[in-house]
């Protein structure tokens, strides 16, 4: 595990010092890499990027209900939406939770008025975020394109 904390603090960090790091040859950590790479452990690499740096502003949590035949029609625009950065499927009283990403509220509130044709949206503003994880928190598409 000491390998993977490592990797997750800095995913660019060299062989050579991974090694030193967690007490193995520069080619020891990358055969275990390897290794975790092939069982499906270490599924990709990413990049930290400041949202707001690139005008996204506002952050927000959607909860959002979603019932019978809105189901799957939800699931197939929820895929084409930008401005949602995550989707999960989720027990309890929502059957979604969306972490949303936009300029402004203006922006935000048209992706509200959206999500009302596939059930009832219950929306909180991001104020700051006290811990934070290293995943960036934009999807794809937007850094892919500027």
């Amino acid at each position: 595990m000491n390998l993977l904390s490592n990797l997750h603090k800095d995913a660019r960090i060299s062989y050579a010092e991974l090694g030193r790091r967690i007490g193995l040859s520069p080619a020891a950590a990358a055969e275990r890499m390897r290794r975790m790479e092939e069982a499906g452990i270490i599924r990709g690499y990413r990049v930290d990027i400041d949202r707001e740096a690139l005008g996204f502003s506002v952050m927000a949590v959607v909860r959002m209900s979603c019932e019978g035949p809105r189901y799957r029609p939800f699931l197939k625009a929820v895929k084409t939406m930008d401005a949602i950065a995550e989707c999960h499927h989720v027990a309890g009283g929502d059957a979604f939770i969306l972490k949303v990403v936009a300029a402004n509220v203006d922006e935000l509130e048209r992706l509200v008025e959206k999500l009302l044709e596939f059930g009832v949206p219950t929306t909180s503003i991001v104020f700051s975020s006290p811990v934070e994880g290293p995943l960036m928190d934009l999807p794809a598409r937007y850094w892919l394109t500027r």
